[in-house]
């Protein structure tokens, strides 16, 4: 699956846009970021997965943000999670 943060693959021809797609991580306490986790890389493996589900051959304008829970308890944890949205997108001559 060819990925790109930019609005075009290097190289290839937008055929067809699918739609937006979204994807996000399980919730988990904000700040909290252990070296065996990588959020960012979690989130991008179930984009692409979405992607596929629908036959795309690439994501294009790919965007990170971190969104918090809203309207917490008193007293309780801070949540966030990290989500992941793209467009899917066919390609000319795609393999």
């Amino acid at each position: 699956m060819l990925v790109s943060e930019k609005d075009a693959i290097d190289g290839a021809r937008v055929l067809m846009k699918l739609g937006k797609i979204q994807a996000a991580t399980a919730w988990h306490a904000a700040g909290y970021n252990p070296v065996s986790n990588n959020w960012r890389e979690r989130v991008l493996q179930e984009l692409i997965r979405r992607a596929e589900d629908i036959d795309a051959d690439a994501i294009i304008g790919v965007d990170y943000s971190v969104e918090p829970v809203e309207g917490r308890d008193e007293g309780g944890i801070e949540l966030e999670r990290v989500c992941a949205t793209g467009i899917a997108v066919r390609l000319a001559n795609a393999a």
